[in-house]
């Protein structure tokens, strides 16, 4: 759309009592709220969402602000102007960097929010979003499994189609919201809104790179120890989660997407029951794919708690890989037909050898010589305790035999919204060659 741009002075602010009227539940056939940008000083921005096939006149719509915990409408901004379909509208303070406001819509000093406020988004005084909790005040922000709602650039996830209309209930940024760093500008302007479909990245033209909407930013033209080094600093810090909190987190990114009431498990393909989590037979259990020995990290917060490699298993299963590396041959392993084991090695079913193999490369580029631990992949078995991983040149066959599909980038999606962090080798598999090839 063409953006036109209005200050509003703070004379123009509107302080009326609480709306009153029942709260409706927000369709796709309405706006929600897409972005929230807390940054340094006044870059303050809110990107509103047109995810319906119709264009929206926004005369009736009004952002309120209840700051501090009140109750109470601390301010209003009255909206104006039109978001075409699939569009998105960004209000945002008049004192920003030019960051946001080369992409807004609408300037007004009602923008200046704090981590601690409350943000309804209205149609014509019914609630049809918003952010925060009516009636709470969270201290400084409110933070759950590392997202915070201070200091932050929160995008809504993808998954996400219609608004939130209770205000009063718990507010876990976590649960809608994937969390950015402080002046993060890159996803300002336009908004992904899929209800859980990904498309697959691009794997025929090796040049060619999935930018991921600007993660993997400084990689051109890098390749080798060079380009490993640069994609470190591009994943390297992302949340960590506890072992405890590891459970549900493989509930979302493991679940069945014919039956969301189970998890696939990694090995057998066999889909199961969410709540048969744990330790005896029948039930799933949590498999490190990079063997928890293989630098002896456990299960520590870190690498023994990193999705990336964390996968929903059979317990039986789970049992008979062991520790082993990974190599062709062996015998049938029970519950896994497709599998096979002998003494020092496990050869997965064909349909997830690349999976493994990019789960590998993932590991050994995220933990390097100044990280919790430094993994790297060898062309051995029995690796021990060492931190080390076999057998690299397998691992390259099974990669190109089994390329990325779209469960996988489904998954990677889903663990970049958990822990903030995505596997480069399934955005670009060519980099797997250029970095393990030699």
């Amino acid at each position: 759309m063409k953006r036109s741009v209005l200050t509003l002075a703070a004379a123009a602010l509107v302080f009326p009592g609480v709306q009153s009227g029942e709260p409706v539940s927000a369709q796709t056939t309405d706006l929600l709220i897409s972005e929230y940008i807390e940054g340094s000083g006044n870059n303050k921005a809110l990107e509103l969402y047109n995810g319906t096939s119709q264009s929206i006149n926004l005369s009736g719509y009004q952002l309120a602000y209840h700051q501090n915990g009140s109750t109470a409408v601390s301010a209003t901004l009255n909206l104006s102007g039109t978001v075409a379909a699939g569009d998105v509208f960004v209000v945002y303070n008049p004192s920003s960097v030019t960051g946001i406001s080369s992409k807004g819509d609408l300037a007004s000093t009602t923008i200046q929010h704090n981590g601690d406020d409350t943000i309804v988004l209205k149609k014509n005084g019914t609630v049809i979003d918003s952010f925060g909790q009516v009636g709470v005040d969270p201290g400084t922000a409110w933070t759950v499994n590392g997202v915070s709602t201070a200091d932050k650039t929160l995008v809504r996830k993808s998954t996400v189609t219609s608004g939130d209309t209770t205000t009063t209930n718990t507010f876990d940024p976590s649960a809608q919201w994937v969390a950015y760093s402080i002046d993060t500008f890159t996803y300002l302007g336009a908004h992904q809104q899929d209800g859980g479909t990904v498309t697959p990245p691009p794997t025929g033209d090796p040049g060619t790179i999935d930018d991921a909407n600007g993660y993997y930013t400084g990689v051109s033209g890098l390749t080798g120890n060079a380009l490993k080094t640069r994609l470190n600093d591009i994943i390297d810090n992302h949340t960590k989660l506890s072992y405890d909190a590891v459970w549900d987190a493989l509930k979302y990114t493991d679940e069945d997407p014919n039956n969301t009431s189970n998890v696939l498990l990694f090995y057998s393909g066999v889909s199961r029951s969410k709540s048969l989590n744990g330790g005896n037979l029948g039930d799933w259990n949590r498999e490190h794919v990079w063997a928890k020995s293989h630098g002896n990290f456990g299960t520590t917060t870190g690498a023994g708690t990193d999705l990336h490699h964390l996968r929903a298993t059979d317990v039986q299963v789970n049992g008979a890989r062991g520790s082993l590396d990974f190599d062709w041959g062996g015998t049938s392993v029970i519950n896994c037909s497709d599998c096979q084991k002998d003494g020092d090695s496990f050869e997965p079913s064909d349909r997830v050898k690349g999976d493994v193999a990019r789960i590998l490369f993932y590991m050994a580029t995220r933990y390097e010589t100044g990280d919790q631990l430094d993994l790297e992949l060898n062309e051995l078995v029995n690796n021990g305790t060492a931190p080390y991983h076999g057998k690299r040149s397998v691992l390259l066959e099974w990669h190109a035999m089994d390329p990325v599909d779209a469960a996988e980038e489904r998954r990677n999606q889903r663990i970049f919204e958990k822990q903030g962090n995505r596997n480069p080798f399934i955005d670009n598999p060519q980099w797997a060659t250029m970095i393990f090839g030699n």
